[in-house]
């Protein structure tokens, strides 16, 4: 996606430069617009590669609904734009609902980078600068992306379960046509 960010930003450079109303200019218009279309289909095939492997290789998946206009604000900023969120939430909650899978999304004020998973004490807001940290509670040394996922999975497990859906499927006995062997039906077994 880079290389075709690099085609695209030279293709505008060329476009700036021609005079309005040429030829010239309408072909490198339609080349810019070409390279527009590169970077978002680059986008969109990885989305849906990556949604399709999420959702085929898990039962269920636990997301956290991100404030993508806050974490715009930082010097991530181009990084989080390009990530695309939005559109790969919508794909893995359509593949999830095609395929059976469930999929949970977490509220974007659950404190979960703030809150140790060892002992569940809230340790309060951190800047993005700090990548690990220790809790004052139990003394438990955390990577901050380690530690929100590990919260992101029980909050989600809470959610599963306070909703009235089963985390786990019981047992389910089997049919009385399938309790044989060997494909034998039952009582007339070969002797």
């Amino acid at each position: 996606m880079r290389r075709a960010e690099k085609k695209l930003r030279k293709a505008q450079r060329e476009l700036s430069r021609k005079q309005k109303g040429s030829n010239n200019r309408a072909k490198a218009r339609l080349k810019v617009a070409r390279a527009h279309a590169k970077v978002a289909d680059a986008r969109r095939e990885f989305h849906h590669q990556l949604s399709t492997q999420l959702i085929s290789e898990s039962q269920g998946i636990a997301v956290e609904d991100l404030s993508v206009a806050g974490l715009a604000r930082t010097k991530l900023a181009k990084s989080v734009h390009d990530a695309g969120w939005a559109q790969f939430l919508s794909m893995l909650e359509y593949k999830a609902q095609r395929y059976g899978r469930t999929l949970v999304k977490i509220g974007r004020f659950e404190p979960t980078s703030q809150t140790c998973s060892t002992c569940g004490v809230k340790d309060g807001p951190k800047p993005l600068s700090i990548r690990e940290w220790t809790c004052s509670a139990c003394g438990t040394v955390h990577d901050r992306d380690t530690n929100a996922a590990l919260n992101v999975k029980t909050a989600a497990g809470l959610a599963v379960s306070a909703c009235g859906a089963p985390v786990r499927p019981g047992a389910i006995p089997a049919q009385r046509e399938e309790t044989g062997s060997h494909g034998f039906p039952t009582g007339n077994r070969a002797a």
